[in-house]
């Protein structure tokens, strides 16, 4: 489980470098735009590109470190044995039925989309749309994973076998 979860934090923390691209591109375009009257498509597609995997990729790595959006008003306040029920728990009925069902729903989708190597719409638009459509099970999976490792170090918590 260790290895999948430093598996995991590896990736975000390389995809976190995404962000300074992001930046420089979304500033790039908005210089060209109204500075030069340029205008590229392919350029604004590789914002969206480059959002949908720094968003579909990072979010298991943010599961893995604590980082996403919750509410734990009780939740903080719980012995730690506790607060390992309600992760499984967690997991088990949120995390792992949104991911099955993300995974399944996405399939077709992303099937078809190989199936014919989809474009971008726009004829200066970037080729690989199969690929970003492809995010759409990456996500889950390794959201999945890292339910794994949730759910391992929990129980592993639950019985005292810290470690």
């Amino acid at each position: 489980m260790e290895k999948v979860e430093s598996s995991i934090v590896w990736l975000g923390n390389k995809i976190s470098w995404l962000n300074l691209f992001l930046v420089l591109v979304t500033f790039f375009i908005v210089i060209f735009r109204y500075l030069f009257h340029m205008n590229w498509v392919w350029l604004q597609e590789l914002v969206l590109y480059t959002h949908a995997m720094i968003f579909m990729t990072a979010a298991a790595f943010t599961l893995s470190v604590d980082q996403h959006v919750k509410v734990d008003i009780f939740y903080a306040y719980m012995p730690k044995g506790k607060q390992a029920m309600v992760r499984m728990f967690g997991v088990l009925v949120f995390l792992w039925p949104f991911c099955a069902v993300m995974f399944y729903n996405s399939w077709p989708y992303v099937k078809n989309s190989w199936s014919v190597f989809e474009r971008s719409g726009d004829a200066n638009g970037l080729p690989g749309v199969f690929l970003l459509k492809t995010l759409l099970l990456i996500y889950p999976f390794l959201l999945a994973l890292q339910g794994l490792v949730i759910f391992y170090q929990s129980f592993k918590q639950i019985r005292g076998t810290h470690g």
